[in-house]
Protein backbone atom coordinates (compact mmCIF):
# COMPACT_ATOMS: atom_id res chain seq x y z
CA UNK A 1 0.00 0.00 0.00
CA UNK A 2 1.31 3.44 -0.96
CA UNK A 3 2.26 6.06 1.61
CA UNK A 4 -0.62 8.27 0.45
CA UNK A 5 -3.16 5.50 1.12
CA UNK A 6 -1.75 4.89 4.61
CA UNK A 7 -1.96 8.62 5.36
CA UNK A 8 -5.58 8.68 4.20
CA UNK A 9 -6.31 5.63 6.36
CA UNK A 10 -4.70 7.37 9.34
CA UNK A 11 -6.75 10.53 8.81
CA UNK A 12 -9.97 8.50 8.78
CA UNK A 13 -8.96 6.76 12.02
CA UNK A 14 -8.29 10.15 13.64
CA UNK A 15 -11.78 11.29 12.65
CA UNK A 16 -13.24 8.16 14.23
CA UNK A 17 -11.21 8.76 17.39
CA UNK A 18 -12.42 12.34 17.66
CA UNK A 19 -15.98 11.11 17.20
CA UNK A 20 -15.50 8.56 19.98
CA UNK A 21 -14.48 11.38 22.34
CA UNK A 22 -17.53 13.50 21.66
CA UNK A 23 -20.41 13.55 24.13
CA UNK A 24 -24.11 14.12 23.55
CA UNK A 25 -27.45 14.03 25.33
CA UNK A 26 -27.44 10.25 25.16
CA UNK A 27 -23.66 9.80 25.55
CA UNK A 28 -22.41 11.54 28.66
CA UNK A 29 -18.94 10.02 28.87
CA UNK A 30 -16.29 9.94 26.13
CA UNK A 31 -15.43 6.49 24.83
CA UNK A 32 -11.75 6.60 25.79
CA UNK A 33 -11.22 2.92 25.07
CA UNK A 34 -12.31 3.17 21.44
CA UNK A 35 -10.54 6.50 20.94
CA UNK A 36 -7.26 5.10 22.29
CA UNK A 37 -7.48 2.12 19.95
CA UNK A 38 -8.22 4.35 16.94
CA UNK A 39 -5.43 6.83 17.76
CA UNK A 40 -3.02 3.93 18.18
CA UNK A 41 -3.97 2.47 14.80
CA UNK A 42 -3.69 5.93 13.24
CA UNK A 43 -0.20 6.32 14.71
CA UNK A 44 0.84 3.03 13.10
CA UNK A 45 -0.61 4.06 9.73
CA UNK A 46 1.15 7.44 9.88
CA UNK A 47 4.42 5.71 10.72
CA UNK A 48 4.12 3.37 7.73
CA UNK A 49 3.29 6.44 5.63
CA UNK A 50 6.51 8.08 6.92
CA UNK A 51 4.68 10.97 8.63
CA UNK A 52 6.52 10.56 11.92
CA UNK A 53 5.37 13.83 13.51
CA UNK A 54 1.71 12.89 13.07
CA UNK A 55 2.42 9.40 14.31
CA UNK A 56 3.93 10.79 17.50
CA UNK A 57 0.99 13.18 17.93
CA UNK A 58 -1.48 10.30 17.69
CA UNK A 59 0.50 8.18 20.18
CA UNK A 60 0.41 11.05 22.68
CA UNK A 61 -3.36 11.36 22.22
CA UNK A 62 -3.75 7.61 22.66
CA UNK A 63 -1.73 7.86 25.88
CA UNK A 64 -4.06 10.51 27.27
CA UNK A 65 -7.02 8.25 26.52
CA UNK A 66 -5.33 5.27 28.18
CA UNK A 67 -4.57 7.38 31.24
CA UNK A 68 -8.18 8.54 31.48
CA UNK A 69 -9.13 4.87 31.55
CA UNK A 70 -6.31 4.12 34.04
CA UNK A 71 -4.85 1.69 31.50
CA UNK A 72 -1.30 2.27 32.69
CA UNK A 73 0.19 -0.74 30.88
CA UNK A 74 -1.16 0.30 27.47
CA UNK A 75 -0.07 3.90 28.06
CA UNK A 76 3.44 2.67 28.80
CA UNK A 77 3.42 0.58 25.61
CA UNK A 78 2.48 3.69 23.64
CA UNK A 79 5.42 5.59 25.14
CA UNK A 80 7.65 2.74 23.95
CA UNK A 81 6.29 3.29 20.45
CA UNK A 82 7.37 6.93 20.69
CA UNK A 83 10.84 5.69 21.65
CA UNK A 84 10.92 3.72 18.38
CA UNK A 85 9.79 6.82 16.50
CA UNK A 86 12.72 8.71 18.00
CA UNK A 87 14.98 6.02 16.55
CA UNK A 88 13.29 6.30 13.13
CA UNK A 89 13.85 10.07 13.10
CA UNK A 90 17.38 9.83 14.54
CA UNK A 91 16.38 11.86 17.61
CA UNK A 92 17.89 9.48 20.14
CA UNK A 93 18.41 12.17 22.77
CA UNK A 94 14.61 12.48 23.07
CA UNK A 95 14.33 8.85 24.15
CA UNK A 96 15.14 9.46 27.81
CA UNK A 97 11.97 11.45 28.53
CA UNK A 98 9.65 8.86 27.02
CA UNK A 99 11.32 5.70 28.30
CA UNK A 100 11.32 7.10 31.84
CA UNK A 101 7.59 7.80 31.53
CA UNK A 102 7.02 4.27 30.22
CA UNK A 103 9.06 2.86 33.10
CA UNK A 104 7.06 4.83 35.67
CA UNK A 105 3.73 3.66 34.22
CA UNK A 106 4.85 0.02 34.11
CA UNK A 107 5.79 0.28 37.77
CA UNK A 108 2.45 1.91 38.54
CA UNK A 109 0.79 -1.05 36.85
CA UNK A 110 2.89 -3.43 38.95
CA UNK A 111 5.12 -4.68 36.14
CA UNK A 112 8.75 -3.97 37.13
CA UNK A 113 10.05 -6.57 34.66
CA UNK A 114 8.39 -4.68 31.79
CA UNK A 115 9.80 -1.41 33.18
CA UNK A 116 13.35 -2.80 33.26
CA UNK A 117 12.90 -4.32 29.80
CA UNK A 118 11.87 -0.92 28.38
CA UNK A 119 15.03 0.63 29.82
CA UNK A 120 17.13 -2.24 28.46
CA UNK A 121 15.73 -1.77 24.94
CA UNK A 122 16.32 1.99 25.11
CA UNK A 123 19.91 1.39 26.25
CA UNK A 124 20.55 -0.91 23.30
CA UNK A 125 19.22 1.75 20.91
CA UNK A 126 21.53 4.43 22.31
CA UNK A 127 24.65 2.52 23.39
CA UNK A 128 26.61 2.96 20.18
CA UNK A 129 26.08 6.70 19.63
CA UNK A 130 25.31 7.87 23.17
CA UNK A 131 26.95 5.50 25.69
CA UNK A 132 26.47 7.97 28.58
CA UNK A 133 22.71 7.83 27.97
CA UNK A 134 22.73 4.03 27.76
CA UNK A 135 24.68 3.95 31.02
CA UNK A 136 21.90 5.85 32.82
CA UNK A 137 19.28 3.48 31.40
CA UNK A 138 21.14 0.38 32.62
CA UNK A 139 21.72 1.94 36.05
CA UNK A 140 18.01 2.76 36.29
CA UNK A 141 17.12 -0.78 35.16
CA UNK A 142 19.19 -2.22 38.02
CA UNK A 143 17.32 -0.06 40.55
CA UNK A 144 13.96 -1.15 39.14
CA UNK A 145 14.67 -4.88 38.90
CA UNK A 146 16.27 -5.11 42.34
CA UNK A 147 12.93 -4.10 43.87
CA UNK A 148 11.82 -7.58 42.80
CA UNK A 149 15.07 -9.16 44.05
CA UNK A 150 15.79 -10.39 40.53
CA UNK A 151 19.53 -10.80 41.10
CA UNK A 152 20.30 -12.63 37.86
CA UNK A 153 18.71 -9.91 35.72
CA UNK A 154 20.43 -7.22 37.80
CA UNK A 155 23.75 -8.99 37.19
CA UNK A 156 23.21 -8.79 33.43
CA UNK A 157 22.54 -5.06 33.59
CA UNK A 158 25.48 -4.57 35.97
CA UNK A 159 27.78 -6.18 33.42
CA UNK A 160 26.65 -3.60 30.87
CA UNK A 161 27.27 -0.76 33.35
CA UNK A 162 30.82 -1.98 34.08
CA UNK A 163 31.71 -2.33 30.42
CA UNK A 164 30.32 1.05 29.39
CA UNK A 165 32.24 2.76 32.21
CA UNK A 166 35.43 1.09 30.95
CA UNK A 167 34.60 2.19 27.41
CA UNK A 168 34.19 5.76 28.68
CA UNK A 169 37.48 5.45 30.62
CA UNK A 170 35.73 6.26 33.88
CA UNK A 171 37.95 3.78 35.66
CA UNK A 172 37.29 4.85 39.26
CA UNK A 173 33.58 4.24 38.76
CA UNK A 174 34.31 1.07 36.79
CA UNK A 175 36.19 -0.49 39.73
CA UNK A 176 33.20 0.08 42.00
CA UNK A 177 30.79 -1.25 39.36
CA UNK A 178 32.84 -4.43 38.87
CA UNK A 179 32.97 -4.99 42.63
CA UNK A 180 29.17 -4.68 42.80
CA UNK A 181 28.93 -7.11 39.88
CA UNK A 182 31.15 -9.57 41.76
CA UNK A 183 28.85 -9.23 44.79
CA UNK A 184 25.78 -10.04 42.68
CA UNK A 185 27.52 -13.10 41.20
CA UNK A 186 28.41 -14.25 44.70
CA UNK A 187 24.71 -14.21 45.55
CA UNK A 188 23.95 -16.51 42.61
CA UNK A 189 27.12 -18.59 43.23
CA UNK A 190 28.37 -17.91 39.69
CA UNK A 191 32.01 -18.48 40.63
CA UNK A 192 33.29 -18.93 37.07
CA UNK A 193 31.97 -15.49 36.18
CA UNK A 194 33.58 -14.05 39.32
CA UNK A 195 36.97 -15.34 38.12
CA UNK A 196 36.62 -13.47 34.83
CA UNK A 197 35.54 -10.34 36.69
CA UNK A 198 38.65 -10.56 38.89
CA UNK A 199 40.73 -10.42 35.71
CA UNK A 200 38.69 -7.41 34.55
CA UNK A 201 39.12 -5.68 37.91
CA UNK A 202 42.89 -6.22 37.88
CA UNK A 203 43.07 -4.75 34.38
CA UNK A 204 41.05 -1.68 35.39
CA UNK A 205 43.19 -1.12 38.48
CA UNK A 206 46.33 -1.32 36.35
CA UNK A 207 44.78 1.14 33.89
CA UNK A 208 44.30 3.47 36.87
CA UNK A 209 48.01 3.08 37.59
CA UNK A 210 47.32 1.37 40.91
CA UNK A 211 49.14 -1.96 40.95
CA UNK A 212 48.71 -2.17 44.75
CA UNK A 213 44.90 -2.27 44.41
CA UNK A 214 45.27 -4.70 41.52
CA UNK A 215 47.21 -7.10 43.79
CA UNK A 216 44.67 -6.58 46.56
CA UNK A 217 41.79 -7.54 44.23
CA UNK A 218 43.65 -10.68 43.16
CA UNK A 219 44.36 -11.70 46.76
CA UNK A 220 40.72 -11.17 47.74
CA UNK A 221 38.98 -13.02 44.90
CA UNK A 222 41.74 -14.93 43.10
CA UNK A 223 40.52 -18.26 44.48
CA UNK A 224 37.57 -17.97 42.06
CA UNK A 225 39.88 -17.84 39.04
CA UNK A 226 40.72 -20.73 36.72
CA UNK A 227 44.33 -22.04 36.79
CA UNK A 228 45.19 -20.22 33.54
CA UNK A 229 43.79 -16.98 34.94
CA UNK A 230 45.71 -17.40 38.20
CA UNK A 231 48.99 -18.07 36.39
CA UNK A 232 48.57 -15.11 34.03
CA UNK A 233 47.55 -12.67 36.77
CA UNK A 234 50.40 -13.72 39.05
CA UNK A 235 52.94 -13.25 36.27
CA UNK A 236 51.35 -9.96 35.19
CA UNK A 237 51.36 -8.52 38.71
CA UNK A 238 54.95 -9.67 39.27
CA UNK A 239 55.93 -7.97 36.01
CA UNK A 240 54.46 -4.69 37.22
CA UNK A 241 56.07 -5.14 40.64
CA UNK A 242 59.47 -5.74 39.05
CA UNK A 243 58.88 -3.12 36.34
CA UNK A 244 59.34 -5.70 33.59
CA UNK A 245 57.57 -4.10 30.63
CA UNK A 246 58.31 -6.95 28.22
CA UNK A 247 56.76 -9.59 30.46
CA UNK A 248 53.78 -7.35 31.26
CA UNK A 249 53.11 -6.82 27.55
CA UNK A 250 53.32 -10.59 26.92
CA UNK A 251 50.80 -11.33 29.68
CA UNK A 252 48.39 -8.62 28.48
CA UNK A 253 48.44 -10.24 25.03
CA UNK A 254 47.56 -13.76 26.22
CA UNK A 255 44.70 -15.42 24.28
CA UNK A 256 42.14 -15.49 27.11
CA UNK A 257 42.58 -11.73 27.74
CA UNK A 258 42.31 -11.00 24.01
CA UNK A 259 39.04 -12.98 23.94
CA UNK A 260 37.41 -11.21 26.90
CA UNK A 261 34.49 -8.82 26.35
CA UNK A 262 35.63 -6.31 23.75
CA UNK A 263 35.84 -3.40 26.23
CA UNK A 264 38.30 -5.31 28.43
CA UNK A 265 40.29 -6.62 25.45
CA UNK A 266 40.73 -3.04 24.20
CA UNK A 267 41.59 -1.88 27.71
CA UNK A 268 44.37 -4.49 27.95
CA UNK A 269 45.97 -3.07 24.80
CA UNK A 270 46.00 0.44 26.27
CA UNK A 271 47.28 -0.23 29.79
CA UNK A 272 50.50 1.78 30.38
CA UNK A 273 53.39 -0.64 30.82
CA UNK A 274 55.79 -0.38 33.77
CA UNK A 275 58.64 1.99 32.89
CA UNK A 276 61.52 0.54 34.91
CA UNK A 277 63.03 -1.39 31.99
CA UNK A 278 62.79 1.59 29.66
CA UNK A 279 64.21 3.94 32.28
CA UNK A 280 67.14 1.59 32.88
CA UNK A 281 67.89 1.33 29.19
CA UNK A 282 67.54 5.09 28.78
CA UNK A 283 69.97 5.68 31.66
CA UNK A 284 72.49 3.29 30.06
CA UNK A 285 72.12 5.11 26.73
CA UNK A 286 72.62 8.47 28.43
CA UNK A 287 75.72 7.16 30.23
CA UNK A 288 77.11 5.87 26.97
CA UNK A 289 76.49 9.20 25.26
CA UNK A 290 78.19 11.06 28.08
CA UNK A 291 81.28 8.78 27.82
CA UNK A 292 81.48 9.38 24.10
CA UNK A 293 81.24 13.11 24.63
CA UNK A 294 84.08 12.98 27.17
CA UNK A 295 86.19 10.99 24.80
CA UNK A 296 85.45 13.44 22.00
CA UNK A 297 86.38 16.34 24.25
CA UNK A 298 89.64 14.57 25.18
CA UNK A 299 90.54 14.12 21.51
CA UNK A 300 89.95 17.77 20.87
Amino acid sequence: MSAAKKIAEAEELVRQAEKSLKTSLLKWVPDYDSAADEYSKAATAYRIGKNFDKSKECQLKAIECYKNNKSWFHAAKAYEQIVLLSKDTDKLLEIEEYVNKACSLYQQHGSPEAAASALDKAAKLTEQKHPELALRFYQHAIEVIMIEDSTRQATEYSSKVSRILVKLRRYDEATQAIKREIGLNQQTESYGQIGRLVVALVLVQLARGDSVEAEKAFREWGTCCEPEEVSTLQTLLNAFDEEDAEMAARMLATPFIRHMDVEYAILAKNIPLPEGMHLEKKSEDNAGNATNEDEDEGIC
